[in-house]
């Protein structure tokens, strides 16, 4: 009996049959500096609980301050969740939702704040735009305005890695929008709290210690120094795979003029360098 013949066309490729984890395989793409692809944007995170949990008291200056910012700069400005993501974690706990199923009732919380901030900046032609638009259409939208909002949280949402101790995603708003910044190699990355930035000790919890305020600092010795921070601990570990930020900076929002400042180029906060 005749064998048949495939009709089947086969593209020469070192990728057959192999595996992208492969470093001798991946190095020929890997050991030459990736295409940053805005280089000129600016990425504004904005803290859900320390800013947008605060009220008008907080928000309408921050949303002038970026106002004042649209002349100067072009802007992603990013939004986590605040004190009912929170709640939504108690809840989802107490039914026995698994992890990925907490990530994305949390960022729905983040873009609820992030639908907010884009209304209160809606006369100077902001919008809230969604996690498939930012990966595809960006660059149209900020072609057409200065600035568009999204939600910090990373879209893993069902797909969330478990952690290695309860349930709560791993990866939330702090990590999310470094992510999505160092993927479109974006100009820097600014996080907005409510602290001036990092210190030895929690401020807010001191212990009976006195707290030293830390305007500079590695991720690596972050990682091995601190046992709380305002931001969140997963962003440490993704900074040490960082393509294209080099370094972060973490400043006051309540501080009038602090973000603006920061985007210019400033030490106003804490910065924190990838390396």
């Amino acid at each position: 009996m005749t064998e048949p013949t495939s009709s089947t066309k086969h593209v020469p490729s070192s990728l057959a049959r192999q595996t992208l984890l492969d470093r001798d395989l991946t190095r020929p793409v890997t050991d030459r500096p990736p295409i940053r692809l805005l280089p000129w944007l600016s990425v504004v995170k904005v803290g859900g609980r320390s800013i947008m949990d605060r009220g008008r008291e907080a928000i309408l200056p921050l949303v002038d301050e970026l106002r004042r910012c649209l002349p100067e700069h072009k802007m992603l400005i990013l939004t986590g969740a605040g004190i009912r993501a929170r709640h939504v974690y108690s809840v989802g706990l107490d039914l026995g939702l698994p992890t990925g199923a907490l990530a994305g009732l949390a960022a729905k919380e983040a873009g609820q704040n992030g639908h907010l901030l884009a209304a209160l900046l809606a006369n100077d032609g902001v919008s809230y735009i969604e996690h498939p638009t930012i990966a595809n259409q960006l660059a149209i939208h900020l072609a057409a305005s200065r600035a568009v909002v999204g939600s910090a949280f990373p879209p893993y949402h069902h797909h969330e890695f478990p952690p290695a101790v309860g349930r709560i995603p791993p990866h939330r708003a702090d990590t999310g929008a470094f992510l999505i910044a160092d993927e479109i190699g974006a100009r820097r990355l600014t996080i907005v709290e409510d602290v001036d930035g990092l210190y030895t000790v929690d401020p807010n919890n001191p212990g009976g210690r006195t707290p030293e305020f830390i305007p500079e600092i590695s991720a690596s010795e972050l990682t091995a120094s601190f046992a709380t921070l305002p931001i969140d601990r997963t962003l440490l570990e993704v900074m040490a795979a960082a393509k294209h930020l080099d370094q972060i900076q973490i400043v006051n929002g309540l501080v009038p003029g602090n973000v603006l400042r920061a985007l210019r180029g400033e030490h106003v906060g804490t910065i924190i360098h990838s390396s």
